[in-house]
């Protein structure tokens, strides 16, 4: 069984030499802060310095879980992260490292996800998650699609997490039973924060690095063949393919469809044009007549799968329309660097005049996912 170590537990710094202070850490900002006297008690204060004692803990609980995977019978392969693995540069379509020498998977030009810490147990694979919130939330939404993305390119292994939290964290009891969880004790960052405020304070002992046949490097894992452009544009087609239904429903319920779904969370499933799209989202904006309006299939953390409404109306300019569980539509401007521009961007492109949809198409895919949905209640 993978039990947590006392070491762990503990949080026991005695055997990772001073390799916490070798790390690279994002405290520019923090340091900023303190630069202009900023009381510790304010509020921009706390928000930076829990960020980065985020950061300093991930960084001391992989360090620890190097030596426990060295020391354990029962873990095969453990990836490198960090000044632990050589330099690479970030390959496409594969797990490697990124600039910021984490663990990552990433298209050409996005990160699709990245992974605290990654190991193989014979025919199983974890990844592990390490956070100080106090409430885990928005951790348990990410997960889902975490454990997509490597039963799709790790297809002969059974796919499991590794939490690691602070003693008093809530909601772990609604972890998903692919999940383990281990606590250790309350974790301060302050000696960290000292040296990065002082480098001078402290002469560092040189790096300690494990030495194992177990220590792999992330680009050379062999992985399934997957290209996530590809794989969206051949979902958006085939949902789409059915001459005697607006939305292959059949295709969409499929396991390994939903599999996809819960990695890309939203399907894009044609356009409106900016007339209906008025008419819809009661918008008054003075939008072209060319405009488009990408429609979208979007899963819920509840598995309910609801219409989402995407106006891009620059490159990088994309805003999201939705109607919340009490109807009240709401509008969220998304990050222009963020995958899901690109990802419109690229289904506008593909979508030719077949994928127009009306409002009347609308009404019928919201009966045909409302069906669904409770019909998957009752089972």
């Amino acid at each position: 069984m993978l039990e947590i170590s006392n070491s762990i537990k503990t949080l026991d710094d005695s055997d990772i030499s001073d390799n916490l202070f070798h790390y690279d850490y994002n405290s520019k900002y923090l340091l900023s802060l303190t630069k202009k006297g900023i009381q510790e008690d304010d509020t921009a204060y706390l928000s930076s310095y829990r960020s980065f004692e985020g950061e300093v803990f991930e960084n001391f609980i992989y360090e620890k879980l190097l030596i426990y995977a060295v020391q354990s019978d029962e873990i095969d392969k453990f990836v490198l992260k960090g000044f632990h693995q050589a330099k690479q540069k970030a390959y496409a379509n594969t797990l490697s490292i990124s600039e910021k020498q984490q663990i990552v998977y990433r298209t050409k030009s996005k990160e699709i996800s990245e992974f605290d810490a990654m190991f193989f147990i014979k025919n199983e694979l974890y990844f592990v998650e390490m956070t100080l919130v106090k409430s885990v939330l928005k951790l348990r939404k990410r997960l889902r699609k975490k454990k997509a993305l490597l039963e799709i390119i790790f297809p002969n292994y059974e796919i499991k997490a590794l939490i690691i939290l602070n003693d008093g964290a809530t909601g772990t009891k609604q972890f998903p039973d692919y999940c383990k969880v281990w606590f250790t004790n309350e974790f301060s960052a302050k000696d960290v924060l000292a040296y990065v405020k002082n480098t001078d304070s402290k002469i560092l002992k040189p790096k300690a690095i494990v030495n194992s046949k177990k220590m792999i490097e992330a680009h050379k894992l062999r992985l399934h063949p997957f290209r996530y452009y590809n794989t969206m544009s051949w979902i958006t087609k085939t949902l789409r393919a059915n001459k005697k239904h607006i939305l292959d429903i059949g295709f969409l319920i499929h396991p390994k469809i939903q599999r996809y779904h819960d990695l890309y969370n939203k399907f894009y499933i044609g356009f409106l044009n900016i007339e209906d799209a008025k008419k819809v989202l009661g918008l008054d904006y003075d939008f072209s007549a060319e405009q488009r309006v990408v429609v979208a299939i979007e899963k819920k953390h509840t598995d309910e799968i609801i219409l989402t409404y995407y106006i891009q109306t620059t490159r990088k300019m994309l805003y999201l329309y939705y109607y919340d569980d009490n109807g009240v539509l709401s509008q969220e401007k998304k990050d222009p660097f963020g995958i899901t521009v690109t990802e419109v961007y690229h289904s506008n492109k593909i979508m030719d005049s077949s994928y127009e949809l009306t409002i009347a198409n609308l009404n019928t895919i919201k009966k045909l996912l409302k069906n669904h949905f409770e019909s998957s209640l009752q089972s």
